[in-house]
């Protein structure tokens, strides 16, 4: 289309013409949405395995302080199925974040044709990002799992561990270390990552670390899955902390993934009470990582989870009167569950920060990795 300036009035005219001498191109970094300048961005996704909205509304419903899930600006839906099940499980869900791919229920990192795919952890290594996974499971459980390693089903768990001293993650925090010092093949593979430039802890996290060396860190405290939150104390919030403290570091942004692993365990175990001291304790987390956004205005926080776990229900206490007649009442919350296993609930994503809108909508589980994709391939070298 030609523009006439004869024809345009005269503000629009200086202001033409003063474009054409000074620099009116968008930066390169901007995301399609025009809200990203920053030179780098730090992304932290936050997954509370089996959390569905009923877990979330605990957190409303038996915590004392408002919870920090209130302190989110968008809000979204995700489709979860996986490629052969209405129902997804971990290791599918997982998948679907870390890869853009649907693949089948115990996948890891891998598509549905089995063809390795690559994860978030490994694209943002290789655009100069630090990277970092911390966790309530073992870290070779399936959705730490599908962000570093590539395996046929989420049952490998020595096959995954193999694959962590080559990966890009920088940081870790969780448990599984039998998996690297107790293997069927006598490989000692925590001496393998202190080879990669590890620096392995496996007694404490080290809170009082201020200074990090030009290394890697890695932190697993517990033989398989961490203990329960009324055992383990504030592990997650506090590896959440030192994890962050260590990544701020980077010159080129981070990419972090945390998970609340146990929401599920309680959820599996039909056990409410377990369940939402989990939910608690991640909810505690979430503020740890808004507090850093708010002093890191670079800094993109996205939550949501894989799928939810145990057809959890914040159901009104049912009670019979004197006359023998049933009722419920309304003052009394029992929560209650439908299943062991998994259900097809829609799942909430939740998400602050700069391009955060894009995370509105209702859509595909595998719309994470892309959206949190065009923040990766708009961050700088």
């Amino acid at each position: 289309m030609q523009i006439m300036i004869s024809k345009l009035p005269k503000a629009a005219f200086y202001a033409f013409v003063l474009c054409s001498f000074i620099t009116c191109t968008p930066k390169k970094n901007q995301l399609t949405s025009g809200v990203v300048e920053q030179n780098e961005i730090n992304i932290i996704l936050l997954i509370g395995d089996g959390m569905g909205l009923s877990q979330i509304s605990a957190a409303f419903v038996f915590q004392d302080s408002v919870p920090n899930f209130e302190r989110f600006e968008t809000i979204g839906l995700i489709k979860n199925s996986s490629a052969t099940h209405k129902i997804t499980d971990s290791a599918a869900g997982a998948t679907a974040f870390s890869t853009g791919f649907k693949t089948y229920n115990g996948a890891i990192g891998i598509d549905s044709d089995s063809t390795n795919q690559k994860t978030l952890v490994e694209i943002a290594s290789e655009q100069g990002m630090k990277t970092g996974l911390v966790v309530t499971s073992s870290i070779t459980h399936a959705t730490p799992a599908s962000f570093y390693a590539h395996a046929k089903s989420r049952e490998m768990a020595e096959e995954i561990a193999t694959w962590l001293p080559e990966s890009g993650v920088d940081y870790f925090a969780g448990g599984g270390l039998k998996y690297f010092n107790k293997r069927a093949d006598n490989i000692n593979y925590l001496e393998l990552l202190e080879e990669k430039g590890f620096e392995i802890d496996t007694t404490d996290l080290n809170l009082a670390q201020e200074v990090f060396e030009n290394k890697k860190y890695g932190y697993m405290l517990a033989e398989d899955g961490m203990p329960k939150s009324i055992s383990r104390g504030d592990f997650l919030p506090n590896a959440t902390v030192q994890a962050l403290k260590y990544l701020s570091k980077s010159e080129n942004g981070f990419f972090l993934m945390v998970e609340g692993s146990q929401i599920d365990w309680g959820g599996h175990e039909n056990d409410s009470d377990y369940l939402i001291k989990e939910v608690m304790d991640f909810d505690k987390t979430l503020g740890i990582a808004l507090d850093f956004a708010e002093t890191h205005k670079n800094t993109l926080v996205i939550v949501t989870a894989d799928h939810e776990t145990g057809g959890f229900t914040l159901a009104s206490k049912t009670e019979i009167d004197d006359q023998g007649v049933k009722h419920n009442n309304y003052d009394i919350i029992a929560p209650s569950f439908s299943t062991d296993g998994h259900s097809a609930t829609l799942i909430p994503v939740f998400a602050i920060g700069p391009g955060s809108e894009i995370f509105s909508g209702v859509y595909e589980n595998t719309e994470i990795f892309h959206k949190i994709l065009e923040f990766i391939d708009n961050s700088p070298m």
